[in-house]
């Protein structure tokens, strides 16, 4: 047996940037634990299967090699990126069906605009154990799924450097610990760095996900719904955001890095 991957750089226009997800087009869902293996065996921070139920309607889910996870915004758009761009989908718009509900993505021009649902977050109280496994401590706490800690410049945020061996000692899955601060650029509203303890990949290049915490919390705090923002690990990525009601839509690019085949005994 044979299936087909891509790997797709997310948030991005220049490869080797933004995040690097895997994808998996099927023809129909194979075991659990298989889906598992492939993404263990791939040791991305994300593998996306997708099944076509209908034209434009596809079932989506998305493996980090530990876990499946519930929403992952980069391994969406490198999902619409391969059916737009490879597999030759002719219309607009596309609509996946995922444990997150539906998520449509629309395709304007080089870019791809998702829709998410908002997760605000609400005030919190910082676990200790998080607490000392930061170099510098937030301003403010926050908490949806993930951790939100608000920083007071965006010089803090490139400095931090999070003690590992002590943040991983939590559980945090499916979420994780989203920092951010207002950038310094004018043309940018926010910035922010993601940590998933326990993960195989403890930072996150560019996360989708987060920025439906993001959005709402920058919307509040800037008194605007449009925001441009920068995710500042190695890699890099930028998101155009919009928040609209209870939804969160993320425009980015995404570039390929290759294609292949899996073989599968």
């Amino acid at each position: 047996m044979k299936i087909s991957i891509f790997q797709v750089d997310a948030f991005t226009d220049q490869l080797f940037g933004g995040n690097p997800a895997a994808v998996c087009p099927l023809e129909e869902w194979l075991d659990d634990v298989l889906l598992q293996k492939i993404a263990i065996e791939n040791n991305l921070s994300e593998t996306a299967f997708f099944v076509e139920k209908t034209s434009g309607h596809y079932e989506l889910r998305w493996f980090t090699p530990e876990i499946e996870m519930d929403l992952c915004g980069h391994a969406t758009l490198a999902s619409a990126f391969v059916i737009f761009e490879e597999l030759g989908f002719q219309e607009k718009e596309l609509v996946f069906e995922t444990n997150s509900g539906e998520l449509k993505v629309v395709k304007e021009g080089e870019y791809f605009e998702m829709e998410f649902p908002s997760r605000p977050p609400i005030r919190s109280a910082l676990p200790r154990i998080i607490s000392e496994g930061l170099s510098i401590q937030p301003i403010e706490v926050w908490k949806s799924r993930d951790y939100l800690l608000l920083y007071q410049n965006e010089k803090e945020i490139s400095e931090l450097a999070p003690a590992i061996d002590i943040l991983n000692r939590i559980n945090l899955d499916p979420g994780g610990i989203i920092v951010t601060a207002h950038s310094d650029l004018e043309t940018v509203d926010f910035i922010s760095r993601f940590f998933t303890p326990q993960a195989s990949v403890f930072e996150d290049p560019v996360t989708g996900s987060a920025h439906c915490t993001l959005v709402p919390f920058w919307s509040e705090r800037l008194k605007k719904n449009k925001l441009k923002a920068l995710q500042r690990s190695n890699r890099g990525g930028e998101l155009w955001c919009f928040l609209d009601g209870n939804k969160v839509k993320l425009k980015g690019k995404a570039v390929k890095y290759l294609e292949g085949v899996i073989f599968l005994k």
